[in-house]
């Protein structure tokens, strides 16, 4: 595996996801009964900035540097500026990991595999210190795998993210639908958030085309473009698919979406959107 998302961390398509991660994590939590929090692709939990400078320049620091309205914006900002003073270092960036077990509660349970044994040290490193009450577990080996022994969980509710690194960007995407299908049928509602990157928007289209005939579940994607789709940049735009969302989660997320796209300065003609593949039956 050559990617390393070190390189990337505190870009514009980390924001995308971990405000989202934080909004249904919110979600999640409005009702008393614990639930399970589960992570196929964890990583090492906290990055220094240094390097992915460029990157995070067009992603986290232009956000700090804006008036953010959105109460799930400033949620977020106000996460990564925790981390900061509890660690005294001005540099760092939140993980998925991290936040997660900064918003879970006692009730609450997660669990974050990651296949490198290095970058799992380094996650039970940054977690050691933050977990409170909170039960964690780090496992070490092949996410989908450990996730599918895990379902269905004993609380009957979950929040998953798959967040792969998209080196083979076409079997990855072939591999997340066929984990989303059997995983469905094992513990059909669970929610599930998908990280995917948007490159070619209309290899993009037709993939979440393809979705709705294999999953019938409900389900809605969410999309931040800075760049037009026959853009030579390596990302276009950040995608979020979500299965089996929260009530109301579309319309709290066309709202802080449209902001995050004007505070990240997309390029001109070039818009995101929160649409349903799948609408939940009436």
């Amino acid at each position: 595996m050559k990617y390393r998302h070190a390189h990337h961390a505190g870009n514009f398509a980390d924001v995308h996801k971990h405000v989202t991660l934080l909004a249904l994590l919110a979600a999640l939590a409005r009702k008393d009964k614990g639930f399970l929090y589960f992570e196929t692709h964890a990583g090492r939990g906290v990055y220094d900035l240094a390097e992915s400078a460029s990157e995070a320049a067009g992603g986290i620091e232009r956000l700090q540097a804006a008036p953010c309205a959105a109460p799930e914006l400033r949620v977020y900002l106000e996460r990564v500026a925790a981390l900061r003073r509890g660690r005294g270092a001005a540099r760092l960036y939140p993980g998925s990991p991290w936040l997660a077990v900064s918003a879970l509660r006692a009730q609450d349970q997660a669990v974050f595999v990651e296949l490198l044994p290095e970058e799992a040290r380094a996650l039970r490193r940054a977690l050691d210190a933050e977990t409170g009450g909170v039960r964690v577990r780090i496992e070490t080996g092949e996410g989908f795998a450990h996730w599918h022994a895990a379902l269905p969980p004993p609380q009957r509710r979950a929040l998953t993210l798959i967040d792969p690194p998209y080196e083979d960007s076409r079997g990855d995407f072939e591999r997340v639908r066929t984990e989303l299908a059997a995983a469905l049928r094992r513990f059909p509602t669970g929610v599930i958030a998908v990280w995917y990157p948007v490159k070619d928007a209309r290899d993009t289209q037709r993939w979440l085309e393809a979705l709705p005939r294999e999953l019938d579940r409900p389900m809605l994607a969410a999309e931040l473009r800075l760049f037009p789709c026959d853009s030579r940049v390596a990302l276009n735009g950040s995608g979020m698919l979500i299965v089996n969302p929260p009530y109301q989660l579309e319309v709290r997320m066309g709202e802080w979406l449209a902001e995050l796209h004007r505070h990240l300065q997309a390029a001109p003609g070039v818009a995101g959107s929160v649409r349903w593949l799948t609408r939940p039956a009436a």
